[in-house]
């Protein structure tokens, strides 16, 4: 039997869209008030999942606090209140989209989630707009 166990955080992060190879007009015909020179920020709310078999020995599939724990440090930490172009490694060379930032948390998540287990990260930039990333 598989059973899918979730925790949400958030974090509030800048970022501006900008791809470097094109001139400032191109970047605002594609990216809009987000190619702002002076960025602009959101209130990212994230749910990450897990699913896998329950142990038979815990009754978990995952034990919660930990993956609780590991959001905070590999995410929370990491991207809360930062400017995530100027001071997330990650993004230095990499476009902060939404898209983007989904695959970077499930990369850093990724690594600590036992091989076994499915891993789904779900990022709300807005309470209308998010992306899903599993791996695939």
């Amino acid at each position: 039997m598989r059973v899918k166990v979730s925790r949400k955080a958030h974090f509030n992060a800048a970022h501006k869209l900008h791809n470097p190879k094109w001139n400032e007009q191109k970047n605002a015909e594609v990216y809009g008030k987000c190619s702002s020179p002076n960025y602009h920020g959101h209130n990212y709310e994230l749910i990450v999942s897990v699913t896998g078999e329950i142990d038979p020995e815990t009754g978990f599939v995952m034990d919660i606090k930990n993956l609780k724990d590991l959001i905070a440090v590999e995410i929370e930490d990491a991207f809360d209140h930062k400017n995530l172009n100027l001071d997330v490694p990650e993004f230095r060379e990499l476009n902060p989209t939404a898209e983007h930032i989904a695959v970077v948390i499930w990369n850093k998540l990724r690594k600590s989630v036992k091989p076994e287990l499915d891993l789904e990260v779900v990022l709300y930039e807005t309470p209308r707009n998010f992306v899903t990333y599993t791996g695939i």
